[in-house]
């Protein structure tokens, strides 16, 4: 009986285990399900003139169409019902990646502000360089970082340690996620030492 006790407790213990050091892996694009919609989706489609970039006055134009579309009765506030048929509709577009209209200061209505709020947001946070447009790199970094690094090394460059010795790179910025090079690559000594 004790041995079969002892025996339970290992493989659960096992199991556990396996179960805490298995490593979160983000989904390739390609294998996620169709359902599934980055949140580049959301202001993309704000694209009006399609060159691959949205300025922050293409957003705003998009954003006013379509609360005017939205707002039928035309007052610049949006109705418990008219907020709940745009919200239905999010939801068959985007599924779970939807992001629900609120009335934020609960007075009865969704103004333009709070419909605008998510994607202004987005905006915001996705425009690295603060120029007011987001372009394809800030729009898809990874694909563009895929393709810097690729064309890298296609050129003998080997696609990481090219950047040393700090020397022309004007305005470069790190990124705040970890200090890597607009090109991904890590140089923890600026000076080349």
């Amino acid at each position: 009986m004790k041995s079969r006790l002892s025996t339970v407790l290992l493989i659960a213990a096992s199991c556990a285990l396996s179960a805490c050091a298995s490593h979160h892996r983000q989904i390739p694009e390609n294998e996620r399900p169709k359902e599934w919609h980055p949140s580049r989706d959301l202001l993309t489609k704000y694209d009006a003139n399609h060159d691959g970039t949205v300025t922050k006055a293409e957003l705003e134009a998009g954003l006013k169409a379509e609360f005017a579309a939205a707002d039928t009765n035309h007052n610049g506030c949006l109705t418990p019902d008219e907020v709940a048929a745009i919200n239905e509709k999010r939801i068959q577009e985007q599924g779970s990646t939807s992001t629900p209209l609120i009335d934020w200061n609960q007075d009865g209505c969704v103004d333009f502000n709070e419909y605008a709020g998510t994607a202004r947001s987005l905006f915001t946070e996705m425009d690295r360089n603060e120029d007011g447009k987001l372009d394809p790199k800030e729009l898809n970094p990874r694909a563009a970082s895929k393709a810097k690094k690729g064309a890298g090394q296609d050129q003998g460059q080997g696609g990481r340690h090219h950047r040393r010795g700090g020397g022309g790179g004007g305005d470069q910025q790190p990124d705040p996620d970890g200090g890597a090079n607009p090109d991904g690559s890590t140089n923890p000594d600026p000076d080349g030492n």
